[in-house]
């Protein structure tokens, strides 16, 4: 197990679990990340630490602390 943030550049992963506040977790599922979705790290920004990751067809944007609570199973 790992978190989206410590995944290598062009790692997939299937989520499994999502930690954080409420409506975090919330906002996230509403995004598509539920456990057990197929997810890839696209790209990391070294400014600003914003990581790209491609979601059911969609590419989403997120910082490195809101990756830091999605725990995946790497594939």
């Amino acid at each position: 197990m790992t978190c989206l943030s410590d995944l290598p550049v062009g790692a997939r992963a299937r989520v499994v679990e999502i930690g954080g506040e409420r409506n975090f977790r919330r906002r996230l599922m509403e995004l598509g990340l539920l456990p057990g979705t197929p997810v890839r790290l696209v790209r990391k920004a070294d400014i600003g630490g914003i990581l790209e990751v491609e979601v059911r067809g969609c590419h989403l944007s997120l910082r490195q602390a809101e990756a830091r609570h999605l725990v995946l199973q790497p594939s």
